[in-house]
């Protein structure tokens, strides 16, 4: 069972152990993807003590995710136009691959049927193997984009949507 634990913008002490759990798992995931140069200056731009301070601040919700009362993982989003924007997704490696994204997914569907917008969208890395989990759990690519986020560096993603009505709880199938 999974719990998930907003945190709020002036809890600095959650934002620093936001920023950590955060670079940790950005670290061994992306390293090998974008490189260490590049990663690091994404890791400084997009999730640092100031930058997550800032996204808290602009409407971005931060959830950590816990399992037996330790943080596994984390997700942000925030609406955007008529949908819900998911900017973070991510766990820990060593609880990957345990159906973690799926409860994951369903808060997340569950947020966006609560703010009525009727879909969920993301950007994904085109050399992400995360592009599988997305697929499995009915993310659907709507395009391929490329944005430079500066220092001569480009995110080259795909963008995948989710509309809220397709979707199918993990409460609703164990039923």
């Amino acid at each position: 069972m999974l719990a998930f634990e907003r945190l709020a913008p002036d809890d600095r002490s959650g934002i620093r152990t936001m920023s950590r759990l955060a670079t940790d798992i950005l670290r061994e995931h992306y390293d090998p993807i974008l490189g260490k140069a590049q990663n690091d200056y994404m890791l400084e731009k997009f999730q640092s003590v100031d930058a997550i301070s800032h996204q808290l601040e602009g409407g971005y919700q931060y959830y950590f995710v816990m399992a037996e009362g330790r943080n596994i993982g984390f997700l942000a989003f925030y609406p955007r136009g008529e949908a819900l924007y998911l900017s973070k997704l991510y766990l820990l490696k060593e609880e990957r691959g345990k159906g973690y994204s799926r409860l994951m997914v369903d808060f997340i569907v569950g947020k966006a049927r609560d703010a009525s917008l009727g879909s969920i969208e993301l950007n994904v890395n085109k050399y992400n193997d995360a592009i599988l989990a997305y697929e499995s759990l009915g993310f659907r690519r709507v395009r391929a984009e490329k944005n430079d986020i500066g220092s001569g560096y480009f995110m080259d993603d795909y963008v995948y949507a989710l509309n809220v009505d397709d979707w199918q709880s993990p409460k609703q199938n164990s039923q």
